[in-house]
């Protein structure tokens, strides 16, 4: 990168509660990949902030960059995300995927709050909150729903994917969404439709000449061209929704929502868990990849991922599964594990 005439370089916050937040830098070969952190994470709001910035972590993209020695180090493929904790740096090889950047840092705030005093939880869960302040996660895999049912105009979003349990409630990690794009319209999802404007990033999106345009000089983008891929996304501010929740935080949940995408017709619509059953599913993390959310999935295939999200759990999952474990206890939460393509919100 120091052969590069221009890098780009973004200071900002991860955590929406000031006692955990953590200060993040990118470095970045790419403007867009920049653009796409800047929806994405806490933006610095006043210019005190960034004088006096002090990253806790830097994470350097190299995305042209690929590791040539892959075979040999026995990996899967020339890409590498490579952390270095004790040196508080992280270096991006061979993706040119925006969620590696938001991804890296999820990583390391699995590693940190679980080790903090008093211990944290970090969710891979979406959640919003009811207008009398009750709070509902939905917790799922890429692909099983959180953006979708967490964008609901009768709640207001706290966030789409990543969140914090503390002493205090929930908080959001991030400062925007990131969703995915396939079929998108304004009548199935309006909201995720409506926050496509100035500002939000399109991310492997096809794009097709403007029928309303007489001079063909002008293109929008086609949700429904899944020829290149199934992996659309789209990343935007968080307030690009209308109804999002301006303090990012919110009380402890009265519901916990385990999102699973059963291709396989094995378990019911909607199911009530017991602590126990609870602590099962969340360890086991059940649900079926579906197309357009992992490298080569063209089927339904049954998985499990701890916690539901256990590439990015850095501890052993039954530290995280101990904690949600003591807060769903303390502070009277219930839980339910629910089908993707059924209306959970009968249970708020």
């Amino acid at each position: 990168m120091d052969k590069l005439d221009k890098i780009y370089v973004f200071d900002g916050f991860c955590g929406a509660n000031p006692k955990s937040q953590k200060k993040v830098r990118f470095i970045h070969e790419m403007a867009w990949q920049q653009h796409f952190v800047t929806n994405m994470f806490i933006r610095p709001s006043t210019s005190d902030d960034l004088n006096t910035f002090e990253p806790d972590f830097t994470i350097i993209n190299a995305c042209s960059q690929v590791n040539e020695d892959w075979e040999r180090q026995n990996l899967n493929s020339e890409v590498a995300v490579a952390f270095n904790i004790e040196k508080k740096c992280a270096v991006i090889f061979g993706t040119w995927y925006g969620g590696e950047n938001k991804k890296g840092i999820f990583s390391l705030m699995n590693y940190w709050l679980p080790m903090s005093t008093p211990a944290m939880l970090p969710m891979h869960c979406s959640a919003n909150v009811g207008k009398g302040g009750d709070t509902a996660l939905f917790f799922g895999l890429s692909g099983t729903g959180k953006t979708t049912l967490s964008a609901d105009p009768h709640r207001y979003l706290i966030g789409d994917d990543e969140h914090g349990w503390d002493d205090d409630g929930i908080f959001n990690f991030e400062g925007g969404c990131y969703a995915k794009t396939i079929n998108l319209s304004e009548q199935n999802e309006p909201d995720i439709f409506r926050a496509i404007k100035t500002d939000a990033m399109l991310e492997n999106v096809a794009m097709e000449q403007d029928g309303n345009d007489s001079n063909n000089e002008s293109f929008v983008p086609n949700f429904f061209d899944t020829e290149k891929t199934q992996n659309g996304r789209v990343s935007y501010p968080i307030h690009h929704i209308d109804n999002f929740f301006r303090p990012q935080m919110a009380g402890h949940p009265e519901n916990i929502i385990f999102l699973t995408c059963d291709a396989f017709g094995v378990l019911p619509p909607v199911s009530k868990l017991s602590p126990g059953q609870a602590m099962y599913h969340f360890l086991s993390g059940y649900t079926a990849k579906v197309a357009g959310t992992e490298r080569g999935v063209k089927e339904p295939t049954a998985t499990f991922s701890g916690c539901f999200g256990a590439a990015f759990m850095t501890l052993c999952h039954t530290r995280y599964a101990d904690l949600l474990a003591e807060k769903m206890k303390k502070h009277g939460s219930h839980a339910y594990l629910g089908m993707v393509h059924f209306i959970l919100y009968q249970l708020l």
